[in-house]
């Protein structure tokens, strides 16, 4: 987001996507089968992507690993627990066709990132590559409040629909949130828009009825008013979707997953890939720090790029920037960030416990700003350490 002039009013807008969207079943199946696996395993290696499309799943990537997963019965467990139980929706877990194509990770990737091999003997990133993280004290979570939004109603719709508070409803449904900003703060809720999947039978007006009533209002809260502007299914239909209407992919979804499109995107995704893989943990970690400084009230806003090379453990390059709110100069964070964190990926791998069966919770409703006692990058356990430099 820019650097803003004190009088300054934009919307801004962010988009999130419920557990039953193409992409984002295939982004749950590939975390499964990394749970699996490093529940089995935790040295395990894996790259899994995973394509759906009508009737068929493809799963294929490297993996290196001394355990075994069905990756069968992972696919259609987890397309079960979604929601794609009915023959209806054109999707079902027990009759799809599951083709798997796996094959062993490259020895030469191996030798960079196993410690003690390799060029470098510490352990190296698993490919090179560019990682941001970033926190606002906009919101509670320190994040983004559109895109906390936006989670909250996908999230809030698949809700509706497992506890048949509305049955009517299907697995696949986006929500969209613009809000308006007045001096950088958020200020109302300018927009709302709902696609949500749905039987055939079921009245436009009654969709619309009750997203409004038991979605968009329960979250939207204070910021919703006479002037907010709501589509729901501005088509006016949607019977068909899931798979069989749109084809999906693994790591399709990188701007939902992170911050909405505030703060930058380093283009890596993270679903299917073990913490060895900096585009994941780095991301993670970048995220950590933001969320500390702007904790430690170090600054109101904080976008932190690291940067690294295959095979090599320090980060070649760390950028902070707080958009003119921070209580320090930029330069002097980044001297604090590499006095009190270790980012190589052996020192973020064991800070966070990143080698733990904890991916497939991570690969809906977002990546950052949530309170599961998983997430330990959320945590703000470094404040009272960085206090001491305001």
């Amino acid at each position: 987001m820019p650097k803003l002039k004190k009088s300054e009013r934009f919307i801004f807008t962010s988009e999130s996507v419920t557990e039953g969207h193409p992409d984002k079943i295939c982004d749950q199946i590939s975390d499964a089968i990394l749970d699996e696996l490093i529940r089995q395993d935790p040295e395990s290696h894996c790259g899994c992507e995973v394509l759906v499309t009508t009737g068929l799943v493809v799963v294929a990537g490297e993996i290196r690993t001394k355990g075994y997963v069905d990756v069968q019965k992972i696919v259609r467990r987890t397309i079960r627990d979604i929601g794609y139980s009915n023959h209806d929706y054109g999707f079902h877990w027990e009759d799809c066709g599951v083709i798997v194509a796996i094959d062993e990770q490259s020895p030469d990737i191996a030798q960079g990132v196993d410690a003690g091999k390799g060029k470098f003997k510490k352990q190296g990133a698993g490919d090179q590559g560019l990682m941001f993280g970033y926190a606002s004290d906009e919101t509670p979570e320190l994040m983004p409040l559109p895109i906390i939004m936006a989670h909250k109603m996908a999230r809030r719709l698949a809700q509706v629909r497992k506890s048949n508070k509305l049955p009517y409803l299907r697995p696949d449904g986006k929500t969209e949130v613009a809000i308006e900003y007045v001096n950088g703060r958020p200020k109302r809720l300018d927009t709302v828009v709902v696609a949500c999947q749905h039987d055939e039978a079921v009245a436009e007006e009654r969709v619309k009825r009750d997203v409004l009533n038991k979605v968009i209002k329960p979250i939207a809260g204070k910021y919703f008013d006479r002037k907010t502007k709501v589509f729901v299914n501005a088509t006016g239909r949607f019977v068909k979707g899931g798979p069989p209407a749109d084809a999906g992919l693994t790591g399709r979804k990188i701007i939902v997953d992170t911050y909405g499109g505030q703060g930058s995107h380093g283009g890596g995704c993270f679903s299917g890939k073990d913490p060895s893989k900096v585009d994941r943990s780095a991301s993670y970690m970048a995220r950590y720090v933001a969320k500390n400084i702007v904790a430690a009230g170090l600054a109101k806003k904080c976008e932190i790029q690291f940067a690294y090379v295959i095979g090599y453990a320090e980060p070649i390059s760390i950028m902070v920037d707080t958009f003119g709110t921070g209580q320090v100069s930029d330069q002097k964070l980044v001297a604090i960030i590499r006095k009190h964190f270790d980012l190589t990926p052996g020192g973020i791998i064991r800070h966070l416990k990143l080698k733990r069966p904890i991916y497939k919770a991570t690969a809906a409703y977002g990546h950052f700003g949530r309170k599961e006692v998983s997430f330990t990058w959320e945590k703000t356990d470094q404040v009272k350490i960085l206090r001491k430099y305001l």
